[in-house]
Order: structure tokens, then C-alpha cells, then sequence
């Protein structure tokens, strides 16, 4: 979020629903719309408001998306199954299904007392960088660790999960109460990590509206970066390289909570390894560690000796599937209370971190239902400093212990209708809207303080604009 003072020099209404703000230094822009997608946008509210395809998708590819939400959908089962296509889960693992974590393709939450972990996990690492500059992994549990294990095996560990209070107050006396989550591992079952393990615990985020994210040209998000923060207003906004095995190649990091992966299929074919133990073409290689010898027992699944548990025709749809749900349309956009509330937004900074817009690019590796789109994710797909308050000392890549990409904000009224809970950041400890600004730090510190500095009718404004996304 933006330090610099907001300037507003004009307020101009347009035919497109976009009201243009102008700021010493940088352009901004207010989205007045619905379409949060541009022509993908679904207009849906219910239950299955994130699981819905681009509303411009075509008949061919509307085909594949179908498979594919089969496949994200599909329990797998362990080798040798009934259903060849469907076997090979673990031996160690999260979760049966893609959706299991991502329920309705929304958000996950932190287990409640008593429960294993499920649409929460723990990345695991020790100090120092892999030969292509990511985290290295424990040696003994690798780079996430398994709530869940085959029959004949324990899982990798026990997780206890505790809350611890932080109070505070509002400048006008509003009190309020944050909660901290403190993770404890009561039990290793295959002996004792190093000395020197880093735990990071990361909620499962919604997986709409993520293809065109991906259809961003580089550029344009390289654009809004400044690492060194030469305009002194406090914002740096660095990209993240990340390894992108396609390639052998340093690209542009997009996903995940600190920006570490560069593509959906990327995503996607470490998301089946890691919470499921399925290998694929770009993750070839099982799960466990050496260390885990009883766990080499297992056999693999698919239908060919060798040959990986997703085939390279599963993950492509698969990764179609993901590419091509749709962003939620807005709501209550002409509202005055939440149009009050977006100009707050604006005024106090948010949106240099949270920008409204962004327009896809047009090439070869873009499908035509996502080119060439006006959307509004606010988000800037950068890193930032969020303070001490969120940090998990765990670097990734370039992105160091305080920094977290900018999460897009597009479908956030909708969590309670679509996952029934509304925990937010990246390890789901915010309850709310509101607490999950309380927590901003660092960067957003100044834009966090001036909210809280508003009379309590705009604070309240500003939250009734986001519930309109």
C-alpha cells in the first residue's frame, strides 16, 4: 500500500465504468464496473460463485475445462487401483483431490482444534539455496510436510496448532483483538529434522481468475516495480525470479504467497506432487526423502510401468481447467456508501499495492478467451515488505522472510457464501476483512495507520467496498 501523499486532481466518469484518478507521480484508475474479468467475468453469487468457466470460454476448450474440473475434482486412491487412471496417491500426502483443499475452487482455512491439517499445510526449509535459487528442503522431510499417509505408514508428523491473543486499540478507543497462530510439531515419526528447519504455514488460496493473471505481459508488471524505491515514497515492489524447469530458466514469479512459481502448470504439477504424491512430466520424481526408506515400498500408479501418475494430456487439462475459471462479477458497485468507501481506498494508498487494473497480453501461449482483456484483480503480482507481524523468516527464492506478493482482492465479498468462513492472509489467521488490515506492516504500515485513523462510519465504508469485489 502507497505512502505517498494521494493527490486528486480530477474525477472523470466514463462510458467503460472506470472513473480515472490522477496521482503525483503515477497513474491510478477506479473501477465503477461489474465485470472484474472484462468479457470472462461470471455473474454468479451463490455457492459456485469461483467455479464457474470464463463466461467467453469456447465449445472446444469448454470441453477440456469439463475434463479438467473432473480431474481437479477426482479422489485418487492408492496403487494399484480399480481405475489405473486414478491411482498412485502418497505414500505420503495432504490431501485426495485438488479440490479438497481448494473446496469450490475458494479459499482454504487453518484446521480447528483437534483436526489435521487439510486446506493448510507447512513448507519446510533449511538456510541456503538450491542450485537454482530456491529454498532447500529438510533433508529428512523434504519441502512440505504430510499430514496424511498410506495404510502401513505414519505420517510425517503430528501439527498442534494454538492461537495467542495480541489486543489493541483504535485511535478513537475501539478495542479489538487479533489472534497469532504458534504451529508445534508434538511428534517427527521419522526422526529429528535439522536443528536449523524454517516452518512457513500457507492456507490454500482461491484458484479463479488465475489464467488471466497469467496472461499479463511482463512488462506490465515489471513496469509498477521499484526495487530500490528510488521515488522515495516507501512502496518497493520487487519481482521474484523463479526457477521454471520449462524453460531452464530464471522467469517471472506469479503464484503462490510469495510469488515462487512462474506458471499454472508449474503450479499445478507441484501442487499434485506435493499435497498428493502424484508425479507428472515436470515432477518426475516421488515425494519422499531417502530417509524415508519404508515409504520406497509403494508402488506408483498409472497405466504404463514408468510412466507418471499424470500424463502429460491430465496435467495440460488440468492446468486448461485452472487458466480458465472465472473471476466473480462485483456487486453493489454503484452503492454510495461503496463508492465512498473506493475512494477512501485510493486516498489512503491501498491501491498502489492492490491495483485495480491490469489489461492480458495477445501471443501463442495465450488461449483467445484471455487475451486481450480489461480486468481488475487489485493486485500488482509484486513483493512487498509486510512487517515483522506476518513474517515466516522463510526466503523463496528472491522474496526474503517479510515479504509476501500482493494478494488480488477480486471475489473477496464472497468467501463466507462460497467456503461458509472468512480467514484471510496467508496462513488464514485473520478473521475478517478488517483484521487482516490490522495486521499489514512494513510497506502498508502507514496506509493501515491512516485507515485506522478514519472515523469509524469510513472505516466501515472502505470494508463494505471490499465486500463489493
Amino acid at each position: 500500500m502507497k505512502r505517498s501523499a494521494f493527490v486528486l486532481l480530477a474525477l472523470l466518469s466514463t462510458g467503460s465504468g472506470q472513473e480515472v484518478l490522477s496521482k503525483r507521480g503515477a497513474g491510478s484508475s477506479i473501477f465503477t464496473g461489474a465485470d472484474s474479468g472484462g468479457e470472462t467475468t461470471a455473474y454468479a453469487t451463490g455457492k459456485r460463485a469461483y467455479a464457474s468457466p470464463l463466461a467467453n470460454l469456447g465449445e472446444d476448450n469448454r470441453v477440456q475445462h469439463t475434463i479438467g474440473n473432473s480431474l481437479f475434482n477426482e479422489n485418487w486412491v492408492a496403487a494399484p487401483g480399480s481405475a489405473k487412471a486414478r491411482d498412485g496417491l502418497g505414500p505420503f500426502f495432504h490431501a485426495r483431490s485438488c479440490s479438497s483443499c481448494h473446496e469450490l475452487d475458494g479459499r482454504g482455512q487453518p484446521p480447528a482444534a483437534g483436526e489435521v491439517m487439510t486446506s493448510l499445510l507447512l513448507r519446510l526449509s533449511i538456510p541456503g539455496q538450491s542450485v537454482y535459487g530456491g529454498p532447500l528442503p529438510d533433508p529428512v522431510y523434504g519441502g512440505q510436510l504430510a499430514p496424511r499417509a498410506l495404510p502401513g505408514l505414519e505420517p510425517e508428523a503430528v501439527v498442534v496448532m494454538e492461537e495467542k491473543d495480541i489486543p489493541g486499540t483504535f485511535p478513537d478507543g475501539t478495542a479489538y483483538v487479533l489472534k497469532q497462530p504458534v504451529y508445534t510439531v508434538q511428534k517427527w515419526n521419522y526422526g529429528s529434522p535439522s536443528q536449523a528447519l524454517m516452518i512457513s504455514p500457507r492456507v490454500a488460496p482461491a484458484v479463479f481468475g488465475l489464467g488471466l493473471l497469467e496472461a499479463v505481459l511482463e512488462e506490465k508488471i515489471l513496469r509498477l516495480a521499484d526495487p530500490d524505491d528510488t521515488d522515495g515514497d516507501g512502496i518497493s515492489g520487487r519481482p521474484n525470479r523463479v526457477w521454471n524447469p520449462e524453460t531452464n530458466s530464471l522467469s517471472l514469479g506469479r503464484f503462490g504467497w510469495k510469488a515462487n512459481t512462474a506458471t499454472l502448470r508449474q503450479q499445478s504439477a507441484d501442487a499434485a506432487l506435493n499435497d498428493m504424491g502424484l508425479t507428472s512430466p515436470l515432477a518426475a520424481k516421488e515425494n519422499h526423502t531417502p530417509g524415508e526408506v519404508h515409504a520406497a515400498r509403494y508402488p506408483s500408479g498409472g497405466n504404463k510401468t514408468g510412466e507418471p501418475e499424470i500424463t502429460e494430456a491430465m496435467l495440460n487439462q488440468i492446468t486448461l481447467y485452472v487458466r480458465t475459471i472465472a473471476p466473480p462479477a462485483r456487486r453493489d458497485a454503484l452503492d454510495l456508501s461503496v463508492r465512498n468507501g473506493q475512494r477512501l481506498f485510493h486516498g489512503i494508498g491501498c491501491a498502489a499495492c492492490h491495483r485495480a487494473t491490469f489489461s492480458t497480453g495477445n501471443g501463442p501461449d495465450v488461449i483467445p478467451e484471455l487475451a486481450d482483456q480489461n480486468i481488475h484483480p487489485y493486485t500488482d503480482l509484486l513483493l512487498h515488505d509486510m512487517g515483522e507481524g506476518l513474517a515466516d523468516g522463510r526466503p523463496d527464492f528472491a522474496a526474503s522472510g517479510t515479504e509476501w506478493r500482493t494478494t488480488p482482492l477480486w471475489g473477496l465479498g464472497l468467501i463466507i457464501t462460497v467456503n461458509g468462513h472468512d480467514r484471510l492472509l496467508h496462513d488464514g489467521r485473520a478473521r475478517g476483512i478488517q483484521e487482516a488490515i490490522l495486521w499489514h506492516g512494513g510497506e502498508a504500515q502507514l496506509s493501515r495507520d491512516k485507515w485506522m485513523a478514519l472515523p469509524k462510519q469510513e472505516r466501515e465504508q472502505v470494508l463494505k467496498f471490499l465486500k463489493s469485489l
